[in-house]
């Protein structure tokens, strides 16, 4: 790899997990780097846009130029343009919001996110990054990628956002043979206290995994029977109509395998 491009990507990155602003000194004790090589990384990303040095302080900050590259992703992000439709009739049919993710790493990326339809302010989710195991969103996918990718995340260090986030590795392997079973993952206030989610995993032409599609909302509102049962229903099949318009097999078109 070019040392140069990845310590950049590693400010980007420590910009927008610790951040909102770092200094020159700071970023170089995180990077374990000469503060000159810093300062002229830092010169390069602000007359790239991808950095804004912030007057008063002097510290750096993420840049407009990332909201291009990530638009720009998303505009040639093929899950999200044919979920569009999609998401907004499940969102109607539940009257709850939905959310589409991909997996990037241990964690899923929200590429689209359809609001509820009589909800009160929303706020736009698109780009969140959310830890594979807190989510239904994440267990959904990882219960159908192959089998040495599932092992390597079930091996990693579980993420904590709430107490009722799981950390037992056989327990999450337990919920993902479960996604198998029924077609569809929950989440029970694993992500934020209060919030529950139910989602299905949606797949390509060539049968594998892309990303998951699933409604978001109140617990009491998703997980109580016989709406928890509904709702689940409502999820699996859109995901199941999204995987064909995708171009997936029958047999892969969100089915249970």
């Amino acid at each position: 790899m070019v040392q140069a491009v990845q310590r950049a990507v590693q400010i980007l990155r420590e910009l927008a997990s610790t951040g909102p602003r770092l200094g020159v000194t700071e970023l170089a004790d995180r990077l374990g780097v000469a503060k000159p090589t810093v300062h002229a990384l830092l010169r390069t990303l602000e007359a790239e846009g991808l950095v804004v040095q912030d007057r008063d302080s002097s510290k750096y900050q993420l840049g407009p130029g990332l909201v291009q590259l990530g638009n720009a992703y998303l505009d040639t992000q093929e899950l999200r343009t044919r979920s569009l439709t999609w998401a907004d009739q499940l969102a109607n049919r539940t009257n709850e919001a939905v959310w589409v993710a991909v997996l990037t790493g241990d964690h899923v990326l929200v590429v689209h996110h359809a609001f509820r339809p009589e909800g009160a302010v929303q706020i736009l989710e698109v780009g969140a990054s959310i830890p594979w195991n807190t989510c239904a969103l994440g267990k959904a996918i990882v219960a159908v990628v192959p089998a040495d990718e599932r092992e390597r995340l079930l091996a990693g260090e579980p993420a904590v956002l709430t107490g009722a986030s799981i950390t037992d590795p056989e327990e999450l392997a337990g919920q993902l043979k479960e996604v198998l079973r029924t077609g569809y993952a929950m989440e029970d206030q694993e992500s934020a206290i209060g919030d529950a989610g139910i989602a299905s995993p949606v797949f390509d032409r060539s049968g594998e995994v892309v990303g998951a599609l699933g409604i978001v909302g109140p617990v009491e509102r998703l997980l109580a029977e016989p709406a928890r049962q509904e709702l689940a229903v409502a999820v699996r099949e859109t995901a199941r109509n999204l995987s064909r318009d995708l171009g997936a097999p029958r047999g892969a078109a969100g089915a249970p395998r």
